[in-house]
């Protein structure tokens, strides 16, 4: 009975119109998904390598130890084929010295606002916005309808059960309507491997994870539907309902819990912040510049009285001295800026960590922002991207800044300028000597920072379990909902 029950529903989806037009429109939007984010995945990492190769160059040219710098960049990820997630919104690349702070900056957004304004359409939106959207007009009218049309009555005068009866809807709409789906994901897999894109071991795994986490999402709206079709008479009235309920679930709510989590857990602007370090950074190289004037005047008064050539010949014995003595308080001047800026930053972090986890908590009571939420993580470009690659920039800058010490110290310069203070000359400002190009054989090399899959498996236990348990009460509601339906 349930296989004959399962077939009947399947052949009236098959067979309407409306399964053509969804598989059409499913197979363009996957497809086409797919294949713009291969161009732009390969544009990115075109970019990569171009400025990889042009910072090497800038790093080779380069003739003095002294201010050196340079400039580390986000590596491309062959998941962001399928979900974009935040990939365009943070920055690309971020500036590292000795005077500047980590931050990526140059986002895709940022250099072109253009593509900002309706943001990409990928494999994660399509599934999260069209598919579910379909499943509700597939089956909104799954028991009403055939309650309008005479057939639910007339299946009811045969010895049917109830719960074979609501669980063959069921199968059969889900097994219809996941071929929309599987189908063109299919297709657009072949088409990554047709484009050689560089997937890994463990990305196919996350995709093979999306794609579970996909139909787990696609099956509530499928009961979803069942159920609001066994809770009203009407057809019609279970369309504007069930439509009413879509757009709270995947447009409204999410957008709720951050804007509900960011007044009930304020977070400081990053301007804030930046007039902070730099009003902290401004105040402590004026006081150093006022104590470095202070001791030259000190040094100067000493020689006072000496002949020409005896003041030259003191200044030259003293020259090291002084100089490793300004350096190593210029050092500590940078260290207790940088000092101030970590802890800007991690207060700032612990903030926002705060904000974020009570506005995921928040928007996970949509279905919708589970699955974004997971989509994001499986395809590695969740927020926390963006903190996993400053932090990697920040320990690489502290080894290249490391680097830079030692190599001034192997080559007898301590760098900076050399400076000299007369009563009547004033200051005099000398620039060392600069050699032929640096030898750059051993300078560290930045690690691009990569999420594991087994650091997110919790998150998506979780994930998966609130999108299972809410598809078990939808399922629960229709089948306690059906048991009692007039089928008249």
């Amino acid at each position: 009975m349930l296989s004959t029950l399962v077939i009947k529903e399947l052949k009236a989806i098959l067979l309407s119109p409306k399964f053509a037009a969804t598989f059409a429109v499913a197979s363009v939007l996957i497809l086409l998904s797919v294949f713009i984010g291969i161009r732009e995945y390969r544009a990115a990492v075109q970019g990569y390598e171009a400025a990889l190769q042009l910072t090497d160059q800038n790093l080779r040219t380069q003739a003095s130890w002294m201010g050196l710098s340079t400039g580390v960049y986000r590596k491309p990820d062959p998941m962001q084929v399928f979900v974009t997630g935040v990939m365009n919104d943070i920055g690309r690349m971020s500036p590292v010295s000795q005077f500047e702070t980590v931050k990526l900056r140059h986002s895709a957004y940022s250099d072109d606002p253009l593509f900002a304004l309706f943001r990409s359409i990928d494999f994660g939106f399509i599934v999260t916005v069209v598919l579910s959207l379909f499943a509700i007009l597939f089956t909104y009218d799954a028991i009403n309808g055939e309650r309008e049309g005479g057939t639910l009555q007339l299946t009811f005068a045969n010895p049917v059960p109830r719960a074979q009866y609501i669980l063959a809807k069921l199968i059969g709409s889900w097994a219809g309507l996941a071929v929309p789906l599987v189908i063109p994901v299919l297709l657009g897999v072949l088409l990554v491997l047709l484009y050689d894109v560089p997937l890994t071991g463990e990305h196919w795994l996350r995709l093979s994870l999306l794609m579970g986490m996909s139909l787990l999402f696609f099956t509530f709206f499928v009961i979803f539907g069942i159920l609001v079709s066994s809770l009203t008479r009407r057809s019609v009235v279970s369309f504007l309902v069930s439509l009413v309920v879509w757009v709270t679930i995947v447009l409204i709510v999410p957008r709720m819990g951050v804007m509900a989590a960011g007044q009930m857990m304020p977070v400081p602007t990053v301007a804030e912040v930046e007039a902070q370090r730099d009003a902290f950074s401004k105040d402590e190289w004026e006081e150093h510049m006022q104590q470095l004037q202070a001791s030259w005047r000190e040094r100067e008064e000493k020689m006072h009285g000496l002949a020409e050539s005896e003041r030259e010949a003191y200044r030259d014995g003293h020259m090291a001295a002084w100089m490793d003595e300004d350096d190593a308080k210029r050092k500590q001047v940078q260290k207790d800026v940088d000092a101030f800026s970590v802890r800007l930053n991690e207060e700032l972090r612990n903030k926002k960590e705060s904000q974020e986890a009570l506005a995921m908590a928040l928007s996970r009571i949509s279905p919708a922002s589970t699955f974004q939420l997971a989509a994001m993580k499986l395809a590695g470009t969740e927020i926390a991207l963006k903190a996993r690659y400053e932090d990697a920039m920040r320990d690489y800058r502290t080894r290249f800044n490391q680097y830079i010490e030692k190599k001034q110290k192997e080559t007898g310069g301590a760098g900076g300028f050399r400076i000299t203070f007369d009563s009547e000359r004033g200051v005099k400002f000398t620039a060392p000597r600069e050699g032929g190009s640096l030898d750059l054989t051993d300078l560290p090399v930045f690690a691009p920072a990569e999420g594991s899959l087994r650091e997110i498996t919790g998150s998506l236990v979780v994930d998966a379990g609130l999108l299972g348990l809410a598809s078990l009460l939808a399922f629960a509601g229709a089948f306690a909902a059906f048991l009692r339906y007039d089928v008249r």
